[in-house]
């Protein structure tokens, strides 16, 4: 039922901020969808594994991957999706903690918590920088491919028409 929860509160935010961004009516159900998958991964790698930061970065890897997947697809800006599915796992809180610690002058608190903000943040620039950089090898790998195909069936058609 948690799983549930999160997952249902994960898509609102992020069709909320699909909306904030003004992206098109019928673009805001795939913006939540990201943020709720991205949430899901988060969610369950921090249960497995027990470690924020690598469950932030394979959640932000996801929700990378899967803005590249719709963006192609539905021939849109990949980063509509990706604004709105990443909001999910910024640590708005752990920041705000961060900084209320060093107003009460609890200077030991406020460095722990900036230094795992700043870490989150780290590994969602890091999930989204991979996630491109994967996109970018399997468009290259996919257009030789389709190149050579096309190039082969023209020898082949080539053979044919001399013989």
């Amino acid at each position: 039922m948690d799983y549930l929860l999160q997952a249902g509160l994960s898509f609102l935010a992020a069709v909320a901020f699909g909306i904030l961004f003004n992206a098109p009516r019928r673009m805001l159900i795939h913006c939540g969808l990201v943020g709720t998958v991205g949430w899901l991964v988060f969610s369950v790698t921090q249960t497995v594994a027990d470690d924020q930061v690598v469950a932030t970065f394979l959640g932000a890897f996801t929700i990378a991957l899967m803005s590249h997947i719709f963006a192609r697809r539905r021939k849109m800006p990949m980063i509509l999706f990706s604004v709105s599915g990443i909001i999910v796992l910024v640590p708005g809180a752990t920041a705000y903690n961060a900084m209320r610690n060093v107003v009460e002058q609890d200077y030991l608190m406020a460095i722990e918590l900036a230094t795992r903000a700043l870490l989150i943040s780290g590994a969602i620039a890091m999930g989204l920088v991979f996630a491109e950089i994967i996109m970018q090898i399997y468009s290259r790998l996919y257009r030789r491919v389709v190149k050579k195909e096309k190039t082969d069936a023209l020898v082949d058609i080539e053979e044919t028409r001399q013989l």
